[in-house]
């Protein structure tokens, strides 16, 4: 579609790159990270996503608009990675409706 690189917005604000960037580099989420999977994250990705919205911004470079779009892809294919962790239902458990035995001892 010619002519429509001017109507074509970033998927997030710059801020919000710049906001993951900097959770990314927090000691939390440096320790979590370290605990849940034995590594450092990897943070940079959030900084050169920042740094081309920002070259979008300020200059429309298709490069910088490319570059994003891939790396949300990229984003959205590595969480589509994961089953879910629980069953879905496909209906209510037949005995839904009776009482909980709460404080009862079985």
């Amino acid at each position: 579609m010619a002519g429509s690189g001017a109507l074509w917005r970033p998927p997030r604000t710059c801020e919000d790159y710049w906001s993951e960037f900097r959770h990314c580099k927090s000691l939390s989420n440096r320790f979590h990270h370290y605990y849940t999977f034995g590594t450092h994250p990897t943070c940079e990705q959030w900084k050169e996503d920042y740094g081309n919205c920002k070259e979008w911004e300020k200059s429309h470079c298709s490069q910088a608009k490319e570059a994003l779009r891939e790396s949300e892809r990229s984003r959205v294919a590595e969480q589509r990675k994961f089953a879910p962790v629980w069953e879905l239902r496909k209906e209510p458990p037949r005995d839904w409706h009776m009482p909980l035995n709460q404080g009862k001892d079985s």
